[in-house]
């Protein structure tokens, strides 16, 4: 009698296709990272209160970006506030390579994530603002916030430095077939094209994971200096 084994090996997972950037103006730049800030916030009441508003917004926006915007907030109204949450949840807080806090992908659950984090709150304090939230500075939505409303030349050496986990994410989630992934797209449209060598380090981050191991591991971004303090950490509508 024949005995069926599992698999030895198993096909690499390939990236999605590269995007090349929308053409914005630096309003319609800040009004992408503010949607989509808000838009990968968990959808509570007031988020689902908000969905006017946001599209609103996604619709001033060349069709580019607006399309996958629109046709996220079009995928909520449709599932409802219940089954939307309990999707969130399961994508966002069960889903190892769907993580919104960008230092985990540089760094994994090892112990120079604490260093990565601190790095961030100098980012934060470099451009003259204060990180004050419950989530933690690496959370990907405070950055697009802090993108949006500061357009500082800081915000976007964060959103630089990150850009491999932002790629790992979309990759995550265009597997999933997961409507964030609109989001993430949007996102990825707002900023520059990814290089090849990027795509590589991306590329082994999908089949690899995060780091498990301390040795020899690099943090990616540069380090900041404060300069002064501005406004924190609100949600406010775009």
């Amino acid at each position: 009698m024949s005995t069926v084994l599992p698999p030895r090996v198993t096909p690499k997972r390939k990236l999605p296709d590269t995007l090349a950037p929308a053409t914005l103006d630096a309003a319609q730049r800040s009004t992408v990272h503010m949607l989509a800030s808000l838009l990968l916030d968990y959808p509570d009441a007031q988020w689902f209160d908000r969905l006017d508003v946001f599209e609103a917004n996604a619709v001033s926006l060349p069709a580019t970006v607006a399309e996958p915007l629109e046709r996220f907030i079009r995928s909520a109204r449709e599932a409802g506030p219940s089954a939307w949450q309990k999707m969130y949840v399961t994508t966002f807080d069960l889903k190892r390579k769907c993580s919104l806090y960008l230092s985990y992908y540089a760094t994994g659950d090892t112990r120079r994530r604490g260093t990565a984090l601190v790095t961030f709150m100098d980012a934060y304090r470099a451009a003259g603002w204060e990180f004050d939230a419950a989530e933690l500075p690496d959370y990907l939505p405070a950055v697009l916030e802090f993108s949006a409303r500061s357009r500082s030349d800081v915000a976007d050496a964060v959103l630089a430095a990150h850009r491999e986990g932002i790629e790992v994410l979309r990759a995550a989630l265009e597997s999933m077939d997961s409507p964030w992934a609109d989001v993430v797209r949007a996102i990825t449209l707002s900023l520059p094209k990814v290089d090849q060598r990027t795509r590589e380090r991306v590329l082994a981050l999908v089949n690899e994971g995060p780091p498990t191991e301390t040795v020899g591991l690099s943090l990616p971004m540069p380090a900041f200096r404060a300069v002064g303090t501005s406004a924190s950490r609100t949600g406010e509508q775009p």
